[in-house]
């Protein structure tokens, strides 16, 4: 299974700690393209975050059903997957924690407009917006630096997201567009 990249502090400037039996977490997200070649970007306003859909992935749940899963929930979009492009990792020695996400690629085979987001996501102020592929690098590239934090995750662990995010359109943009 290729690793398309390990996030850690030292990408942040920061040094690495010592991990003591770690937290860890499985994730499903990805890249979601809609009939216009657009894809789909959930933007948490109240901490100017832009990042990809999908989520964790639940005990014993396959990563295939768990990104449908949280496709539908933060789209409102059934899809079909095309394509695994890998895993990529993220190493927050900070928190002690590091999580592995499945990364796919799909595409919509409906549209339920029906978003069904958590309380934190609505929270934070979730919003679904549809963008080119280079827009959405943009933004997501441009929000790093400008990042807020909420009651429910601090900066630290926003960048890390917004960074994986960030890779993954980057490493599909230069295999697969350019």
């Amino acid at each position: 299974m290729k690793c398309i990249k390990t996030i850690t502090d030292e990408d942040f400037d920061l040094k690495i700690k010592n991990f003591n039996n770690p937290r860890t977490r499985l994730g499903a997200r990805g890249i979601v393209f809609n009939d216009k070649n657009e894809i789909a970007i959930l933007n948490k306003t109240n901490k100017n975050e832009y990042k990809l859909v999908g989520g964790g992935i639940e005990e014993n749940e396959d990563p295939t059903v768990a990104f449908k899963r949280e496709v539908l929930e933060e789209s409102g979009c059934k899809i079909d997957i095309d394509d695994f492009l890998g895993i990529i990792k993220e190493e927050k020695s900070q928190d002690n924690f590091i999580q592995t996400s499945y990364i796919y690629v799909a595409h919509v085979l409906e549209d339920t407009k029906q978003l069904h987001l958590t309380e934190k996501e609505i929270d934070e102020g979730s919003k679904l917006l549809w963008l080119k592929i280079e827009d959405a690098m943009k933004v997501i590239k441009d929000c790093e630096n400008n990042l807020v934090g909420s009651k429910y995750e601090n900066v630290y662990h926003t960048r890390f997201i917004v960074r994986r995010d960030y890779t993954i359109l980057k490493y599909y943009f230069d295999k697969y567009i350019k």
